[in-house]
């Protein structure tokens, strides 16, 4: 969930903030771009205020600065991981929602309360910031983290907040090129910033989203060099996805982006298909059975993603709901991160005799 700092006002949220996590003064990291005496003012800063309940405008005073410079500092300690915020919705306080999506799943869920007037593109904005503070807490040294591309995962990336880990891998899940673009500048800048955010190293999958025929994909697999990125998936800890959707309201890229012929969305449609998690097509009940273009995707199939311990899906907007039943029926997700509307959608539009 994101948190501004600077309009918190006492009791005003259902939620218990739990006291901010600043680092001590010790040896400062130098930050790239800023160097070391920017970071020195941002842990400063972010003492004073967290720590010693100043206002910007003491901090302002006793700094020096002016008080819109004390913002971008505390902007900086917290995206740079000097600051780690954290909210506590356990125990007794937790919502109800939660408590009955999570009964009724078995998954763990994460719920981003959103006003209903905002526009899609700021509740995605919403989600994807919450959503990186639960991959912070999931993400650790040793894992292998399968991240999948599209839009949900673009505003995802931007919104990451900086842990350092060691010996951390970051491999793509699926290839991202298709007939008309190579979707290798796209599908890289999303790894790249994973990377950047855990000091990962990162595997790319540099195959088209598709491959024209099934037997290609079958050759393609028994070549070398994509043999080990394959090796690479197999030892994933963590995948990290959303599901496309014909019906979302920020559009799907595989749905916009050229990566299907009018044929292909024809086929998909009279299949029943909802949704696709990492380019493999699934139905109403989460199976990939019998949906021919997926003997020609590159991302793993179903059963090898439910191979994987934990699997993170980041969903924004109700156009979503129908492939978020079907991802569920198909046991796809382990952690959820949604907003409040879709949620509770989620669990009106759920048959009781499932409770």
């Amino acid at each position: 969930m994101a948190v501004n700092p600077a309009s918190r006002t006492p009791g005003a949220d259902p939620f218990v903030q739990q006291p901010p996590k600043v680092r001590g003064p010790g040896p400062i990291r130098k930050a790239p771009g800023h160097g070391q005496p920017r970071e020195r003012d941002a842990l400063r800063a972010a003492q004073l205020y967290y720590l010693q309940d100043l206002t910007m405008e003491a901090i302002a005073r006793e700094l020096a600065i002016s008080r819109s410079t004390v913002s971008r500092l505390l902007s900086m300690a917290r995206r740079t991981g000097l600051v780690n915020i954290e909210i506590n919705a356990g125990g007794a306080m937790a919502p109800a929602l939660v408590r009955e999506l999570e009964h009724v799943f078995g998954i763990k869920v994460h719920v981003v309360p959103t006003d209903g007037a905002l526009a899609d593109a700021e509740v995605l904005e919403r989600v994807a910031a919450h959503a990186a503070h639960v991959l912070n807490t999931l993400v650790s040294s040793g894992m292998t983290v399968g991240v999948a591309w599209g839009s949900t995962m673009q505003a995802l990336s931007l919104a990451l907040a900086r842990k350092p880990t060691h010996d951390t891998v970051v491999v793509q899940l699926n290839g991202a090129a298709n007939p008309q673009t190579t979707g290798l500048t796209y599908a890289s800048e999303i790894l790249q910033r994973f990377g950047a955010t855990y000091t990962a190293r990162i595997e790319q999958f540099p195959v088209p989203a598709f491959f024209d025929e099934a037997s290609t994909r079958e050759a393609m697999w028994r070549e070398g060099s994509v043999r080990r990125v394959l090796d690479v998936q197999e030892g994933m800890g963590l995948a990290v996805f959303s599901l496309g959707a014909t019906e979302a309201a920020v559009p799907s890229q595989v749905y916009r982006g050229g990566y299907l012929s009018a044929a292909e969305s024809t086929a998909l449609h009279s299949h029943g298909v909802v949704g696709d998690v990492a380019t493999v097509f699934f139905d109403g009940s989460g199976s990939d059975e019998g949906i021919e273009i997926n003997s020609r995707a590159t991302g793993p199939t179903l059963a090898e993603l439910r191979k994987v311990p934990r699997r993170l899906c980041v969903i924004s907007g109700t156009g979503k709901l129908r492939a978020l039943r079907g991802a569920l029926a198909g046991n796809l997700i382990t952690d959820l991160v949604l907003d409040e509307g879709t949620a509770l959608r989620l669990l009106n539009s759920t048959p009781t005799s499932n409770h």
